[in-house]
């Protein structure tokens, strides 16, 4: 998917503005608060429904006003045509359409549109929490499997009832119902195990392999926990959990606890590698993901870059975008100054936009 023209309305500082991006290069210059993330942020929106930057939908609202809206002109890789629009309200409620047909469902819109991001945050997908890591190989999922949407919804709902039945535990009518609520976990869980394991398997090899351009001085690598012992069925972690379970009031095994775990020479990657270093192992990461993505769906993705400049040296930026701009994928990066970015002048589909007072010009 290439997005041909974009236009936000009362988003951030941003009162109304439109601009038609590069399908190959677009960069984002403008000095710190003029709005240049602002724009990435309402990318990410149509691809994720939310921002990157708040949990809290109001905040992304222009001062004095009730709800923000995102508009955008695209073509898929078949060169059909799309219209599509998001509307967010100061309350929980959001209006989505494509082409004119309004949906209730975000994910009928996000679907789209295969939106990633790189920010000086992202550490946090080696060194946050579990969550992270697992929203990552959901995303490469979500995007290749039709079915692990609603594979994953499923799951969450059964999860739910589980940990309820859990937090009221009384004897034996609830061992009863945990049974039942058991094999749903166990048919559900078991499938979503199976199609993560499969799709990090098939990431590996990619990510080892760009992995020597980013960090050739050391041995980076990833494994798949699923999220229960390795040598047992989740039924049976399920049951040698329940008198656990039943005392924290929640379910402890299951894929709900799967992670990737990373190593570097044999140690944790946190212990090993510096922050920089982090950096350009998530950059990799990401790039082989990219490039599964294109290779598996015969479909291009789209690729956010914020505040490049910040712990990527010049090589490994110019790197990081030479590898993306090969797999076909629309590029956005942002930076403050273009001297973070004088490779640029070799690329020659692109486009440079200065964001200032409010406005976004094309240069």
């Amino acid at each position: 998917m290439i997005l041909n023209k974009v236009q936000l309305t009362k988003f951030r500082n941003f009162e109304s503005v439109q601009f038609s991006p590069s399908p190959s290069l677009s960069i984002i210059t403008g000095k710190n608060g003029s709005g240049k993330s602002s724009l990435l942020e309402a990318l990410h929106y149509l691809g994720y429904g939310r921002s990157f930057r708040t949990s809290k939908h109001q905040s992304v609202i222009k001062h004095d006003n009730d709800a923000f809206t995102i508009f955008a002109s695209c073509k898929n890789d078949d060169d059909k045509e799309f219209r599509i629009g998001l509307s967010r309200g100061i309350g929980e409620q959001f209006k989505c359409s494509v082409n004119g047909e309004h949906f209730k469902r975000l994910s009928d819109l996000v679907s789209l549109l295969p939106i990633q991001l790189f920010t000086p945050q992202s550490t946090d997908l080696v060194i946050g929490s579990p969550s992270e890591r697992r929203r990552f190989c959901d995303w490469g999922l979500f995007h290749v499997e039709q079915s692990y949407s609603e594979l994953i919804k499923n799951y969450s709902k059964v999860l739910k009832h589980r940990n309820a039945l859990l937090k009221d535990y009384n004897g034996q009518s609830a061992q009863h119902n945990t049974d039942y609520w058991d094999q749903q976990l166990v048919s559900l869980g078991e499938r979503i195990d199976a199609l993560r394991s499969d799709y990090v398997t098939r990431l590996v090899p990619i990510f080892e392999s760009t992995c020597l351009q980013f960090l050739p001085e050391f041995s980076v690598e990833i494994s798949y926990y699923r999220g229960w012992e390795k040598d047992s069925e989740l039924l049976q972690a399920l049951h040698k959990k329940l008198p656990y379970d039943r005392k924290i009031g929640y379910t402890s095994a299951g894929p709900h606890k799967a992670d990737l775990r990373f190593k570097v020479n044999k140690n944790q990657a946190q212990e090993v590698l510096s922050r920089g270093q982090l950096r350009m192992a998530v950059a990799a990461l990401q790039l082989a993901q990219t490039k599964l993505f294109t290779l598996e769906t015969n479909r291009h993705s789209i690729f956010l870059l914020d505040d490049i400049g910040a712990e990527l040296d010049a090589e490994k930026r110019e790197r990081f975008i030479d590898g993306l701009l090969e797999t076909q994928t629309q590029v956005f990066v942002t930076a403050i100054e273009l001297e973070q970015l004088e490779f640029v002048n070799k690329y020659k589909d692109k486009k440079m936009f200065h964001v200032e007072h409010s406005s976004v010009n094309e240069e």
